[in-house]
């Protein structure tokens, strides 16, 4: 995809304009990053009344992120030719109407087409935010406060919206996570109509259809495959799906290179301090992602705590995300860009590492200790790496380095799901059944935990107790083992970034176009 990215002269925002600019993309960002872990603490109530199978249920976690994660590069090449402004505030329209489908869903299978739609709605919103922040901030140091908010709004999402969720399900039904979008977009539809500048690319060349098609496929069938290979092992669907998605991510590459006006410039690739930051920027989210999103369970389901405990125990890893996020920036230029970057994600390996030492009995202070801990390094790794994805390439290419970093970003929520969550399912499916406990009943238990403590409402208190002791068991180690999966990840991934960001500075000074 390639952009020219700039406003025409003289519609650049000026002061104060410029910040509360910046306040409606944050406020959508902020929005579609708490509705990628929001569904966590409703997970429970949702398997009650819908009845999801294991396989479903983690597909009603992730296909929001997948589908997001495949069209980002196709929405921000549509962004280009009929303007950002306009597809974001398309898009905030969407997504109000798609919650209340979400809001009503009647069984697993119309919640899976239900939140699929949801990731339609908000990869209209995703590719608009960093470029229009690329061409409202000329001085870089004002930039990187901007991204700064921007990614502490994004990666601070994660933990939000567990508080956002435990309040309203402590109040409302499991279908009121979703209705809260509503006044949220008509919110941002009205300020943002006012207040953003348009931006477009003024010969942006033919949307090529083919691209968007090869683009979807590719990645919905690897991490689908990458997500069966976890949970079932090798086997020939599995090998034949991630097999075709990566055929058709090959060929979106091969046809991107001989395109006149590709959806995605992967000649960015070359540069090494642009590949570094998305590397890193991708397995941060992922461990953020997937740590919460199973943290939610294993506290409700394990530790017996309430939905709204459960978020305010999470609340550190968003306020870490957030100090960090803010000072990510100057860190940076004062120290180097790879140290902070490395840091950042040793702490948060180092975060997802203490997840081995979890049981029903830890305390609310150690876990949000850790959780402070994780969420300060998710901070400063991906706040530097999305400045340093924008500034590693020039302004006329922002469009296509916002989709790298955003397609990064929600492949990571997806991946951290699906990935960590499938190491934890894996794990629990194999629990062993306690004597004398019906078959049906362990059937049901081993589809999720939610379904464990289904299945021992009907049973007689001690087979109850033993069929809730095995399931709460079986799952804490799960969580342990990806934990430690994770926390190898991060640390291997802190080594690579340290290489990879040799030399690499953040901008100073003022732009001039």
């Amino acid at each position: 995809m390639t952009t020219t990215d700039q406003l025409a002269k003289g519609t650049t925002v000026k002061a104060p304009g410029r910040w509360l600019a910046l306040a409606v993309l944050v406020l959508a960002v902020l929005l579609v990053a708490v509705d990628a872990t929001v569904l966590g603490l409703a997970t429970p109530f949702l398997s009650e009344d819908l009845k999801p199978s294991g396989t479903q249920l983690l597909w009603i976690g992730d296909v929001y992120s997948f589908v997001i994660a495949g069209l980002l590069i196709s929405m921000g090449s549509l962004g280009d030719r009929i303007g950002r402004k306009k597809l974001l505030l398309t898009g905030a329209v969407a997504f109000g109407a798609v919650s209340v489908i979400n809001a009503y869903a009647s069984s697993p299978e119309m919640m899976i087409v239900a939140r699929a739609l949801l990731g339609v709605a908000g990869a209209t919103l995703m590719p608009s935010t960093l470029a229009l922040i690329r061409n409202i901030f000329d001085d870089p140091k004002e930039r990187s406060l901007a991204v700064g908010i921007w990614a502490a709004a994004a990666s601070a999402g994660a933990a939000v919206g567990p508080v956002v969720g435990g309040f309203l399900l402590e109040h409302f039904w499991w279908g009121s996570v979703f209705m809260i979008n509503l006044p949220v977009m008509a919110l941002l539809v009205i300020v943002g109509s006012k207040l953003l500048p348009e931006s477009r690319n003024p010969n942006p060349g033919p949307w090529d259809v083919a691209s968007v098609a090869l683009s979807l496929i590719g990645m919905v069938a690897v991490v689908y495959a990458i997500k069966e290979l976890a949970i079932h092992g090798v086997g020939v669907v599995a090998l034949l799906v991630g097999a075709i998605g990566a055929l058709a991510l090959t060929w979106f590459v091969r046809r991107q290179l001989t395109l006149s006006s590709p959806l995605l410039d992967v000649r960015l690739f070359r540069h090494r301090g642009f590949s570094g930051a998305v590397l890193a920027d991708l397995l941060t989210i992922l461990g953020l992602s997937g740590l919460v999103f199973f943290l939610s369970q294993f506290l409700q389901l394990v530790q017996g705590r309430t939905p709204l405990q459960a978020g305010l125990i999470e609340l550190p890893a968003a306020i870490g995300a957030v100090v960090a996020g803010l000072l990510a920036g100057r860190v940076a230029r004062r120290t180097s860009v790879r140290g902070t970057v490395a840091v950042g994600l040793t702490a948060l390996g180092t975060a997802l590492g203490a997840g081995t030492l979890l049981t029903a009995g830890t305390s609310a202070a150690a876990l949000g200790v850790g959780l402070l801990l994780g969420g300060l390094g998710a901070g400063l790794a991906f706040t530097v790496t999305a400045d340093v994805i924008l500034s590693s390439v020039p302004k006329e290419q922002a469009g296509a380095a916002s989709a790298v970093s955003e397609t990064a970003y929600e492949l990571g929520a997806a991946l951290g799901i699906a990935v960590l969550g499938s190491v934890v399912t894996s794990v629990y499916r194999d629990f062993s059944a306690p004597a004398g406990v019906p078959s049906d009943a362990v059937e049901a238990a081993r589809d999720s935990l939610g379904g464990a403590a289904e299945a021992s409402a009907v049973l007689p208190q001690e087979q109850a107790a033993a069929l809730l002791e095995a399931a709460r068991s079986a799952f804490t180690d799960g969580f342990h083992i990806a934990g430690a999966v994770g926390a190898v990840v991060l640390i291997t991934t802190a080594v690579t970034a340290w290489f990879l960001l040799r030399g690499q500075r953040l901008a100073d000074g003022v732009e001039h176009p």
